[in-house]
């Protein structure tokens, strides 16, 4: 029954919120945040434990500010999410800017295809559109959701965006590294592990585990792996690339994989410091066991 309520929920807020003007849908969604903050359910608690660990020198005040703030951030995204069917190619490509935005299309243009790995920040399918509308369709990987009907909703959300989207299985590496070698840009979602294979790497000042993906198919391929971030401007969205990430001349695959993803996590460290309120982490993400979270 829940499932089935969750199910519900989303698909009527897919068809009343992009039927809304976007000032008034934009609004309503800042005032849920806004009331999600202050009834501080389980998954706000969470953010304001992954946002001390960001900022721990921060008073109550200004955490709870921050949190504040990076929930309105994340109620962006849903009513993006909710209102990006409706747009037009034009709608979608402008209010996006990108930096170093050679580092993506010069591989591709050389035939070698590329991964970009980023973090949950800002609005990664925003930025997906944009690059499917300009000639760089992309493939990437959903994560499985519940209900089916659900899931099926996102993948066909997000196909009809132009992406291909691969459910994560035993065979999901393999046609991803297919793509690489076809041309293709393969972008990753890449700040928490959903598996149990992940490699353990130091971020933000604690260990985490980050999914080997990126980094192991950059090896099998030789496809260059770049890394981007994603944050909000006060209209649209800013893609920030830094370049490729050496894969090691020494080692053997295991310690290869551990150090390209390393770069990853210092890459998304630097960056969620300065954003931090467009990372979207509800989640737990560092794994040592002695941090005590602080209530609200």
């Amino acid at each position: 029954m829940n499932e089935l309520i969750s199910y519900w929920a989303y698909a009527l807020a897919w068809k009343v919120t992009k039927a809304l003007p976007a000032s008034i849908a934009y609004k309503i969604f800042q005032g849920i945040a806004d009331l999600i903050s202050r009834r501080n359910p389980a998954p706000v608690n969470r953010l304001r434990s992954n946002y001390s660990r960001v900022h721990p020198n921060l008073n109550p005040d200004q955490l709870e500010k921050l949190v504040r703030d990076g929930m309105r951030s994340y109620l962006r995204y849903w009513c993006d999410t909710f209102r990006l069917p409706s747009w037009d190619t034009t709608q979608t490509m402008k209010n996006v800017v990108v930096e170093n935005e050679d580092l993506l299309r010069a591989p591709l243009a050389a035939g070698r295809g590329v991964i970009v790995s980023l973090p949950h920040a800002g609005n990664w399918d925003h930025a997906g559109a944009y690059f499917c509308a300009s000639g760089a369709p992309l493939v990437t990987v959903a994560e499985h959701l519940k209900p089916e009907k659900l899931f099926r909703k996102f993948l066909a959300y997000r196909e009809s965006i132009g992406m291909e989207v691969l459910d994560a299985n035993a065979r999901t590496l393999a046609i991803l590294a297919q793509r690489l070698r076809s041309n293709r840009l393969v972008a990753l979602v890449a700040d928490r592990d959903l598996s149990r294979s992940g490699v353990e790497v130091q971020f933000i000042g604690g260990p985490s585990r980050m999914p080997i993906g990126p980094a192991l198919l950059s090896i099998q391929t030789k496809a260059p792996l770049i890394t981007a971030f994603v944050k909000y401007e006060e209209r649209g969205i800013r893609i920030i690339f830094e370049g490729e990430i050496a894969i090691p001349e020494t080692g053997d695959q295991q310690s290869k994989i551990a150090a390209m993803t390393q770069v990853s996590a210092d890459r998304f460290g630097r960056h969620i410091k300065e954003s931090t309120v467009d990372w979207h982490m509800l989640q737990r993400i560092w794994i040592d066991g002695d941090f005590v979270e602080r209530s609200a």
